[in-house]
């Protein structure tokens, strides 16, 4: 079975890693993909322009964030469930829903896991949701991980 394992390094998606050890830490033969993705910055335009090498490091710098935070969940991961087998990251740019969906295809996933951030009905309408884009594109199961109430 394959696991694709959505993570920005929040705590929504700390769950998200936890729920799938739970329920798949002890079982062979599985494989997991950690994937992280970067929006690229928006270019602003006159009169709040700024350098294109300004807007590099930004996009450098969001991918190194990416990185560390996949191989943290990597760590993270193996030391909750050892049996898990293979293990790959992945950080992808560009808009978080398609990105992780076109993974997801790519890779041949089985299952999506990813956190939910818990936004009610407005906040969700105004701002999107990755895990509801996600919801209604993958072609495959998709496992949201809700917050626990406070």
């Amino acid at each position: 079975m394959k696991v694709l394992i959505a993570t920005e390094g929040s705590e929504f998606s700390k769950k998200a890693l936890e729920r799938f050890c739970e329920l798949f830490g002890n079982i062979g033969g599985v494989e997991a993909r950690l994937i992280s993705v970067v929006q690229p910055t928006v270019v602003p335009t006159e009169p709040f322009a700024v350098s294109a090498e300004y807007i590099r490091e930004l996009d450098d710098a969001a991918k190194k964030s990416a990185h560390e935070v996949v191989e943290a969940a990597r760590t993270d991961l193996t030391t909750m469930a050892p049996s898990v087998g293979d293990v790959t990251t992945v950080v992808g740019v560009g808009s978080p829903e398609r990105v992780i969906v076109e993974e997801a295809e790519e890779w041949g996933a089985d299952l999506i896991v990813t956190g939910s951030h818990g936004h009610g009905f407005w906040k969700r309408a105004w701002l999107g949701s990755v895990s509801n884009g996600v919801v209604h594109h993958a072609p495959c199961s998709v496992l949201i991980v809700r917050p626990e109430p406070e």
